[in-house]
C-alpha cells in the first residue's frame, strides 16, 4: 500500500482560504486608504480653519518669558510629547509634563513667565482640571487646543485654537485618529512659524542634534578637520625629498606647497609622484605639484566638503579661512567624514 508523505506540501495550501488575509487584501487595502483620505481631509479641513487664533498663539509663545509647558491625556499626551520635542528642537524651549503626575507634584515645574499648551479633544478631560486651574491661580498663560467650542479647556483658555469638525477614522467614530492627526499637524504648523519668526539655521538646528546622521550631516568642516599642527606642509622651494617625508610622516597621502608667506600655493599628490618620477629627487616641490589646489571654508558643511571631493575625485581639501590671507589651518580627508557618519 502507497504511503503518503506527511513532510510533503499540500497543494491545497497554496491558494490564500477564504475569510484568510490574503483573501481580504482588497478589504484591507480598501480601508487603509479610507483612512488615509479621511485624514487627509481632515488637515485640508484644519488648514482652512486657521486663523486670528493661531496668530495668537505664536505671538503669546513668542513673547514667552520661560518655557511652553505641554500636556494632554491619553493619545493627546503621547502626541503632547512629539510637539514638545519637536518645539525644543527648533529654537522653543519645551516639555511636557504629565497631568495626572502634575497633580501630585508636577505643576511645580509651571512657573510665571512660562506658556501653557494643554490637548485635549473633548476639552474635558477631568485630569487635566488641576493643570488648567493652576494656570489661571498662577496667570500662567494657556492655549488650549480641543474639538469642542463649549468644552471647560476652551472656556477657560487665553487663546482657544479649535480643531474643525472631521471623522474619526474608524467606522465607528470612538478611536482617536482623525483628531489626533489635526492635533498633531497643528502642533508642527505652532513650531514652524516659530522657527521662521526665529531666523532659526540649520547651524542652530545642528546644535540640538549633534548626534547621529542628522548631526552629522549638519557638521561643519572645523568640526572634523586636522588642525594646523597636523598639517603636511612644505616650502614651495624644498627638495622633493622633503615632500616625501612630509607626505609619509603625516599619513593623509598628500603634501601642501606654501610660499614665503605661508600661503597655500600647490599640493603634491600621488599623481603628481607619478607625473614626475623620471628625475623626482632632482626636483623642487614648485617644479613637481598642482598649482591653486581646491580649497574649503572651516564654516563649510561637512557634507558639501564631501560632494567637492567626489565630483573632483580626490580624498583630501586642505581648509583655508577667508581671513587667513591663503594660509592653510587645517585640512580634511574624506576618511573623517566617513568616520562622522557624513559620507
Amino acid at each position: 500500500m502507497e504511503q503518503s508523505n506527511p513532510q510533503a506540501p499540500d497543494s491545497t495550501e497554496a491558494a490564500p482560504r477564504e475569510g484568510s488575509v490574503g483573501g481580504q487584501a482588497g478589504t484591507l487595502l480598501a480601508a487603509g486608504r479610507r483612512v488615509v483620505a479621511r485624514e487627509a481631509e481632515a488637515l485640508r479641513a484644519l488648514e482652512g480653519a486657521l486663523g486670528d487664533s493661531f496668530v495668537a498663539a505664536v505671538e503669546l509663545i513668542l513673547s514667552a518669558r520661560g518655557r511652553i509647558i505641554v500636556s494632554g491625556m491619553g493619545k493627546s499626551g503621547h502626541v503632547g510629547r512629539k510637539i514638545a520635542a519637536t518645539l525644543a528642537s527648533t529654537g522653543t524651549p519645551a516639555h511636557f509634563v504629565h497631568p495626572a503626575e502634575a497633580s501630585h507634584g508636577d505643576l511645580g515645574m509651571m512657573t510665571r513667565g512660562d506658556v501653557a499648551l494643554v490637548l485635549s479633544n473633548s476639552g474635558e478631560t477631568p485630569e487635566l482640571a488641576d493643570l488648567i486651574a493652576h494656570t489661571r491661580r498662577f496667570d500662567i498663560p494657556l492655549i488650549g487646543i480641543a474639538g469642542r467650542a463649549g468644552s471647560t479647556l476652551m472656556t477657560r483658555s487665553d487663546v482657544a485654537i479649535l480643531l474643525p469638525p472631521a471623522e474619526e477614522a474608524c467606522d465607528k467614530g470612538i478611536v482617536p485618529t482623525t483628531s489626533t492627526t489635526m492635533t498633531l499637524a497643528l502642533g508642527d504648523a505652532l513650531a514652524i512659524a516659530l522657527m521662521e519668526h526665529r531666523d532659526f539655521t540649520p547651524e542652530n538646528f545642528r546644535d540640538y542634534h549633534p548626534g547621529g546622521k542628522l548631526g552629522a550631516r549638519l557638521s561643519k568642516v572645523r568640526d572634523l578637520m586636522h588642525g594646523a599642527d597636523e598639517l603636511p606642509m612644505i616650502d614651495q622651494d624644498a627638495p622633493m625629498a622633503d615632500a616625501l617625508l612630509a607626505i609619509s610622516r603625516k599619513g593623509f597621502g598628500v603634501a601642501g606647497v606654501q610660499d614665503a608667506t605661508g600661503a597655500l600655493t600647490g599640493i603634491i599628490t600621488d599623481g603628481d609622484l607619478r607625473r614626475h618620477m623620471d628625475g623626482l629627487l632632482d626636483l623642487t616641490a614648485r617644479e613637481v605639484m598642482t598649482a591653486t589646489p581646491r580649497t574649503i571654508a572651516p564654516d563649510a558643511l561637512a557634507e558639501e566638503a564631501v560632494a567637492l571631493m567626489n565630483r573632483l575625485k580626490i580624498t583630501c581639501l586642505f581648509v583655508v579661512a577667508p581671513d587667513t590671507a591663503g594660509k592653510a589651518i587645517g585640512i580634511l580627508h574624506i576618511h573623517d567624514c566617513l568616520r562622522a557618519g557624513v559620507a
